[in-house]
């Protein structure tokens, strides 16, 4: 996959139905690690977070028959909740599965779109794979969440819009689920600046793509409940992303799930910004060694905003 060109065909696509998120410099996580510490603003995406991108890149490239046949998707709830905006906006039809373990804040956001949601299964990679089957039966077009070439392309636009808002940089910290945000922002920043570090970050409960990388193939492995939730499960045998996360990411970083629970916490003191805990794996990440990034020109990528009321709660 030619993700630099797929990224340019992408942002002339959906530039007219995307926000060009901002980005901030933390000053706080500046002077804590004596580099140039940015934000970039994907809780501020429509919808909330970064999956609009990819959502919307891949159904405006479907035909008018993809179309009418109706769109079948799975999510924990961003992607859903990108589809789902747009089926809306566009006037299309469309089924969104959802994993019984999705956060209610995640699913009264579908619901709110009018979404025709049902659930099945206790995994995102199980949620998938029924999804897609009940597509192929039914005649409809499946929406990956994540292994799909417009998908990834979609993502990296935000590597795009790094690019114009800061020029150069030095690395850039990204949360990891499936892939598809770190494959798409990882390819087109690579093939811009050979030089810059692309660090991915997943919750200790759920870290498949962390030791598939280092085993060289796909595992098939067991996730625990994770406040990270929207980098929680599996990953699909023959996905796309794999092979470009394997190119493209320079170093994997673990998170536990207290780091995650502090790392909201201090955006919302210091930031006054709401994340949710796949968006602050990568506060996490440069927070568990800060060191590393003296003198350099960094960017965590908080990708979304969805917490519910509940949580953010217990954890105030």
């Amino acid at each position: 996959m030619d993700v630099r060109n797929s990224v340019i065909e992408a942002e002339n696509r959906i530039r007219a139905h995307i926000r060009e998120t901002p980005v901030e410099e933390s000053i706080w996580l500046s002077e804590l690690s004596g580099g140039e510490v940015y934000l970039k603003l994907e809780n501020l995406q429509i919808t909330n977070s970064f999956k609009l991108r990819g959502a919307a890149n891949k159904l405006l490239s479907l035909s008018d028959d993809e179309q009418s046949r109706g769109i079948v998707t799975a999510s924990t709830g961003n992607h859903g909740s990108a589809i789902a905006y747009l089926l809306r906006k566009f006037g299309w039809p469309g089924t969104i599965y959802v994993p019984e373990t999705a956060s209610k804040a995640k699913v009264s956001a579908l619901e709110q779109y009018g979404a025709n949601l049902k659930f099945h299964g206790q995994d995102g990679i199980e949620t998938e794979n029924f999804a897609r089957r009940f597509a192929e039966e039914k005649g409809m077009t499946y929406v990956s969440p994540y292994n799909d070439e417009e998908i990834i392309g979609g993502q990296g636009t935000i590597g795009l819009e790094l690019e114009r808002q800061l020029g150069q940089i030095d690395a850039v910290v990204v949360p990891i689920g499936g892939g598809g945000l770190a494959a798409g922002v990882a390819g087109y920043l690579k093939a811009v600046y050979r030089s810059i570090e692309i660090i991915g970050c997943q919750p200790v409960n759920s870290k498949v793509m962390y030791e598939s990388l280092a085993a060289g193939k796909i595992l098939d492995l067991p996730s625990e409940p994770t406040l990270a939730d929207g980098t929680a499960g599996g990953i699909e045998i023959d996905s796309l992303t794999f092979p470009i996360c394997q190119a493209t990411i320079d170093e994997m970083v673990l998170i536990e799930e207290e780091e995650i629970v502090d790392s909201i916490r201090q955006v919302l003191e210091r930031h006054h910004l709401l994340i949710e805990g796949a968006a602050a794996l990568s506060v996490a990440a440069l927070l568990k060694n800060f060191e590393r990034f003296d003198g350099k020109k960094v960017v965590l990528v908080l990708s979304g905003a969805r917490l519910s009321l509940d949580v953010l709660r217990e954890i105030l």
